[in-house]
C-alpha cells in the first residue's frame, strides 16, 4: 500500500539525504503511527531505510518492524549497526522475537540471538521450547507480575518501575512463590485498594488460563469468547509462562483464516505474501494438491468406461451428465465450506456427528426434490422423454443429497483425524461427489430402462 502524504515522503526523503539530524526527522515523524512508518519504509530505498530506523528510537522501530514479515526484519537488522541492531531486538515483544528466530535459518537466528541480554535470551529460549503455533510460543513475556504477599502500595510502585515495559499493564499477574499463577487483579483494583492490602486478599482467585501446549487458535477462541484484553498461558506444573495480547488473537485470526481460504481453494498454504512469493514457490504450493486433484478425476473417466455399454443403449443420457456432477457438486461445496467454517469457529465439534448427518439428510432432500422440478422440466423441454424426465430428476434428488450429506461429514471427520478440516475443500468434494454421481445416476437408469 502506497503513502499517501507525498510531501511528507519528499521531505522525508530530503532530510535522509542530507543527512539530517535525528531532531529534524523525530520532529516530522512524531506524529505517525508505527504502521504509518512502516509503510513509508516500503516507499524508500535501502540505505534510506537503513538511515530511518538509525534515527528511530528503539522502542518506535522495534515497533515498526513488527509490520514485517520476518524475512523483512531479518534483513533489516542484518544491515544496522550492532548496536542499534542490539537496541531494537530488545525492544521488540517476546512473540514477535520468536516468530522472527523461527522463521528464518538457525545460522542467522544464532547472528541475532548474541545481540539479546542474557535475561532476554533465556526467556526466548524457554518460549522457543514450546512446538510451533502454541499458546506457549505466542506468549509475550513482558507482563506485570507481582507476589501474593505483596501490598497494594508494594505493587504499585513495582507497576511503576516496570509498566513502561510491559506489553501489557491493565491487569496484574498474581503469583505464588513457586511462580504459579495464584490470580489477577486490575490495575483499577489495584489503584482504589489501600495501600497496606495485601493482594492475595484483592485478588480474583478465579482465573481463565490456557495451557501452554494449546493451539494458538483454541486459545484465540478463548480470548474472543470472554471478551478478554489479554488471557494468561501456563505450564503444565501451573507456572506463569506469558501473555496472549489481543492485538496476538487479530494477528491469529488473520494468518488461520488466510490458511483455511487457500486450503478451501486447493492449494498449500503460502509461507510468504503473494506479491513476495516466488513463481516457482507459487508452482510447490499448487501442484501437488492439482495433481492429486487430477488423479482422483481420472475415476470420473473410468466410471465412464464402465458404463459405455448404458450410454450406448441410451444417448441421451449422456446429455445431462455435465448438469447432474455440477449441481451435486455444487452442493457439496455449499455444504463443506458451511460446515468447515461452523467447526472453525466452534459452533460444531465431533459430537455434533449424528446431528449434522440427519440435518444435512433432510435439507439434501428438500433442495433435491426443489431441484428435481427444475430438472424434469428442463429434461422434457430438451428431450421430451418423461422416462429420461424422470431418471434425471430422481438422480437429482440423490445426488444433492448424498453430496450434502458428504459435504457435511468429511471436514468432521478430518477434525476427529486431527487434520485441518479446510482440507476437505470444495475441490475435493466436487472430485468425489463428480465420480460417485455418475455412479448414481448410472444405477438409477439401468433401473428405469431395460438395459
Amino acid at each position: 500500500m502506497p503513502f499517501e502524504d507525498a510531501k511528507l515522503l519528499e521531505q522525508l526523503r530530503a532530510l535522509l539525504g542530507q543527512g539530517g539530524s535525528a531532531h529534524d526527522l523525530s520532529e516530522l515523524l512524531d506524529e505517525l503511527q508505527p504502521y504509518d512508518l512502516s509503510i513509508i519504509i516500503e516507499e524508500l530505498e535501502q540505505e534510506e531505510q537503513l538511515r530511518l530506523l538509525e534515527a528511530m528510537p528503539p522502542v518506535i522501530a522495534a515497533e515498526t518492524l513488527e509490520h514485517f514479515e520476518p524475512i523483512e526484519q531479518y534483513r533489516f537488522l542484518d544491515h544496522l549497526p550492532a548496536e542499534t541492531k542490539s537496541e531494537i531486538l530488545n525492544q521488540m515483544s517476546s512473540d514477535a522475537v520468536v516468530q522472527l528466530f523461527t522463521a528464518i535459518h538457525p545460522r542467522q537466528m544464532d547472528r541475532l540471538y548474541k545481540y539479546l541480554s542474557k535475561p532476554y535470551q533465556e526467556q526466548i529460549r524457554n518460549q522457543m521450547s514450546y512446538p510451533e503455533n502454541s499458546a506457549g510460543s505466542l506468549a509475550n513475556v513482558d507482563y506485570i507480575a507481582a507476589q501474593c504477599w505483596w501490598t497494594a502500595q508494594q505493587a504499585l510502585a513495582h507497576v511503576r518501575k516496570v509498566g513502561e515495559r510491559a506489553e501489557i499493564y491493565n491487569y496484574i499477574y498474581v503469583l505464588s512463590s513457586w511462580g504459579e499463577l495464584a490470580g489477577v487483579l486490575s490495575l483499577r483494583e489495584l489503584i482504589l485498594a489501600a495501600p497496606d492490602t495485601r493482594l492475595d486478599e484483592i485478588m480474583n482467585s478465579k482465573v481463565i488460563a490456557v495451557p501452554a501446549d494449546m493451539d494458538q487458535e483454541e486459545a484465540a477462541r478463548v480470548i474472543a469468547q470472554y471478551d478478554f484484553v489479554a488471557l494468561p498461558v501456563v505450564s503444565s506444573t501451573g507456572r506463569m509462562v506469558g501473555v496472549i495480547t489481543v492485538d496476538d488473537v487479530l494477528d491469529i485470526i488473520e494468518e488461520e483464516a488466510t490458511e483455511d481460504i487457500q486450503l478451501l481453494g486447493g492449494s498449500q498454504p503460502l509461507d510468504t505474501p503473494y506479491l513476495q512469493s516466488g513463481i516457482f514457490g507459487l508452482f510447490r504450493k499448487r501442484i501437488v494438491w492439482l495433481m492429486l486433484l487430477f488423479l482422483a478425476g481420472t475415476i470420473t473417466s473410468t466410471i465412464l468406461r464402465f458404463y459405455e455399454d448404458t450410454l450406448t443403449q441410451a444417448v441421451a443420457l449422456a446429455f445431462f451428465i455435465p448438469l447432474l456432477i455440477g449441481t451435486g457438486g455444487n452442493a457439496g461445496a455449499q455444504t463443506s465450506t458451511t460446515v468447515i467454517r461452523a467447526v472453525a469457529v466452534g459452533d460444531v465439534n465431533v459430537k455434533d456427528f449424528l446431528i449434522v448427518i440427519w440435518r444435512e439428510i433432510r435439507l439434501g432432500l428438500i433442495l433435491g426434490l426443489a431441484m428435481a422440478a427444475i430438472g424434469l422440466g428442463w429434461s422434457l423441454a430438451q428431450n421430451n422423454d418423461l422416462l429420461v424426465g424422470l431418471i434425471v430428476s430422481t438422480t437429482i434428488v440423490a445426488v444433492v443429497t448424498f453430496s450434502s450429506t458428504i459435504g457435511a461429514v468429511m471436514p468432521i471427520i478430518g477434525k476427529k483425524l486431527g487434520l485441518d478440516p479446510a482440507v476437505f475443500s470444495a475441490p475435493m468434494i466436487t472430485t468425489l461427489v463428480d465420480a460417485l454421481g455418475l455412479i448414481i445416476y448410472f444405477q438409477i437408469a439401468r433401473i428405469f430402462l431395460p438395459l
